[in-house]
């Protein structure tokens, strides 16, 4: 049985993706210190023979070393990171540890445990403002906040490593991800993850800025799904993909949405505009969709659904073999 190791397994994405992988045959192994991450996001999985949880931090490089030279993983996927450009700003040494020390961390682990394929989470933060959308992975990189200049860092530590070691780096820049599990008191949380918790709650929800900035949401499970791909498909080199929608959507425009599902709720407050923020962003998702044969199934409308009103979204199932959904 093929053996995948996932590092923060226990955080959001991550729990999506170790579900992803043992609802698609394979062995899965864990590694979370639980620094952000939630034991019952593996509730789960937990009760999967073919699971199994190693607490550790990535940033200890023998402890890598030693759980991936005893596992022996024919990939590992890394996604265990501090994820917040606020929490970067505020602590930049600690951006540095989680994103760019770990990285290389894990890279020297797999390369001593004869690992052939590396999936790296890394994030559309590393195109900073662009004036030209959509973001093609060709565009210019100048990220403007130390969480994007860590995660490009890290995509080009990687890759070198890659072509140092004959390892295959899989790097996937994600959008902005949202689904259930999202914890909307974290850093890390989206807006929507935010939003939601504010309307339930019938609190008023801030925007920061106009409101007109747009984002490519993308969700968990589709994240998951192209995680599974990287992992596992039909990848015959390195390679660097946009993991989104080609979709824009506007702050007002979620307001909107929610507005119409809870009609008597306070209107939004305005604040002035967060340091580190971009204004538009939107992927051209068309190079994942050639070279891990991943397009996203779930949008905007129908991931809301399942957040507000539990509308469990049915996950298609995959054949990694193939790298094609069916």
């Amino acid at each position: 049985m093929t053996t995948i190791l996932v590092t923060g397994a226990a955080g959001f994405i991550g729990s999506h993706t170790v579900d992803r992988l043992l609802a698609n045959g394979y062995d899965v192994v864990g590694v979370d210190n639980f620094r952000s991450g939630k034991r019952e996001n593996l509730a789960a999985a937990s009760t999967r023979s073919g699971f199994r949880l190693e607490e550790l931090d990535c940033t200890d490089l023998a402890a890598m070393i030693d759980v991936m030279t005893r596992v022996r993983p024919e990939a590992v996927v890394h996604l265990a990171a501090l994820v917040s450009v606020q929490e970067s700003l505020n602590n930049p040494e600690l951006n540095f540890a989680l994103n760019l020390e770990a990285a290389h961390n894990i890279a020297i682990a797999a390369q001593k445990a004869g690992v052939s394929r590396l999936v790296f989470s890394s994030s559309a933060a590393v195109y900073g403002h662009q004036r030209h959308l959509p973001i093609s992975e060709q565009a210019s990189k100048a990220p403007i906040s130390p969480y994007g200049a860590a995660k490009l860092a890290a995509e080009g530590l990687l890759r070198g490593y890659g072509t140092t070691y004959g390892m295959t780096v899989v790097c996937l820049r994600y959008f902005n991800v949202f689904g259930p599990r999202q914890d909307p008191s974290s850093f890390y949380s989206g807006v929507i993850s935010i939003f939601g918790e504010c309307f339930r709650q019938g609190r008023a929800v801030t925007v920061y800025g106009s409101g007109r900035q747009t984002r490519d949401f993308v969700s968990v499970h589709d994240v998951a799904r192209a995680n599974l791909l990287g992992a596992t498909g039909r990848v015959e080199r390195s390679c660097t993909q946009n993991i989104c929608t080609g979709k824009r959507t506007s702050v007002l425009d979620l307001i909107v949405s929610y507005e119409r599902l809870y009609p008597d709720h306070p209107p939004p407050i305005f604040a002035e505009e967060r340091a580190g923020d971009i204004m538009e962003s939107c992927g051209d998702p068309s190079r994942a969709k050639k070279t891990l044969a991943f397009n996203t199934e779930i949008d905007v409308g129908t991931g809301l659904r399942e957040l507000i009103r539990g509308i469990p979204i049915a996950e298609r199932s995959l054949d990694p073999r193939a790298g094609l959904s069916f």
